[in-house]
């Protein structure tokens, strides 16, 4: 069934069986931008295990605060690629502005049916709010941008409310939407793991729901993506070539020991140590990984922009996704 769909959507053939290394007679320079999250775990383990140093690329890499920072440099060229974790829809928004800027060689996220979370609603304990649905005359806090603001108010939408009168939607910083919880500021946030594997640890806050987003837009659902730059692609095919093979090499390791690449994630982000068993497994993608399921859900999610007058018009995500093609093969 893989080999079916990426003959059709021509990427099948581009990574081989992983990266090989030699000697390096000179390093090749690459920028990232990257953000401090879970779904950013397999940049994180091919910094860990020299991957890119192995392949002879020497990375500046740079943390963002938010997923419209990764997008913007990557647009205003000073990032060559994203590494797992950029936002998936405001990608998409991008490309929308400005065509043929990026290709997406991974998704992450996560979902029901792969038993993986990805997002949930957080409450005070004790609280009425136990769905969507009981959100009416209430305040919810989501992840700050585009991206988070459209999903919430579609989720409200889909609930039977309506999110322009019936809530107040607020932009909060991760770090603080257990607190606004807590101290009364919010009812509720829709937040990203790991913040909803903390809540449901910490007392007097509880999830009421588990990955409420998969239950509405797509099962399994694809907030983060790994992106490209075609101008990267297209002035250095040979190094973007292998920074696809990296994340791929990087993606396989840390799905199959996630316990053991958990314990350098506190390196990264503001995880600490003594929060590490809290955390759970984000559901990882590679380029080699991506399925006719994996690119129905992100369609999916692109499409909730357009229904919610974000995006001008519907977006094909399959041509935006890379193939062998891009890389000046035949």
């Amino acid at each position: 069934m893989l080999r079916k769909i990426f003959a059709v959507t021509g990427v099948l053939t581009i990574l081989g069986a992983g990266p090989t290394y030699a000697a390096c007679d000179k390093y090749e320079e690459v920028t990232s931008a990257w953000l401090p999250i879970m779904q950013t775990t397999a940049y994180y383990v091919a910094t860990e295990e020299r991957l890119f140093e192995k392949a002879c690329i020497k990375v500046k890499s740079n943390k963002m605060q938010s997923p419209n920072h990764i997008i913007d440099a990557l647009v205003g060229g000073r990032a060559d690629f994203g590494p797992p974790g950029a936002a998936a829809g405001i990608a998409m928004l991008a490309e929308e502005k400005f065509p043929g800027t990026f290709k997406v060689f991974g998704l992450q996220g996560g979902g029901i049916k792969v038993n993986l979370i990805n997002d949930g609603l957080i409450v005070k304990t004790g609280s009425p709010i136990k769905s969507f649905a009981d959100l009416k005359g209430y305040t919810i806090g989501h992840v700050p941008g585009i991206q988070w603001r459209t999903i919430t108010k579609h989720l409200v939408r889909s609930a039977g409310l309506d999110p322009n009168k019936d809530v107040k939607l607020v932009d909060l910083a991760v770090p603080q939407q257990v607190p606004a919880v807590l101290g009364g500021s919010v009812n509720a946030t829709l937040s990203l793991e790991p913040v909803g594997s903390i809540a449901a640890a910490t007392d007097g806050v509880d999830r009421a729901v588990v990955n409420p987003v998969a239950m509405v837009i797509a099962d399994p659902f694809y907030s983060g993506a790994a992106v490209l730059t075609m101008k990267f692609i297209k002035e250095r095919p040979s190094v973007a070539r292998k920074i696809v093979k990296i994340i791929d090499k990087a993606t396989a390791l840390a799905m199959a020991n996630f316990d053991k690449y958990k314990t350098i994630i506190p390196k990264y982000t503001a995880i600490r140590n003594t929060q590490l068993d809290l955390l759970a497994k984000p559901y990882l993608r590679s380029f080699s990984d991506l399925n006719e399921t994996d690119l129905n859900s992100y369609q999916a999610f692109v499409d909730v922009f357009f229904s919610e007058g974000v995006m001008k018009k519907k977006m094909n995500v399959r041509t935006k996704i890379l193939k062998m093609s891009d890389f000046g093969d035949s």
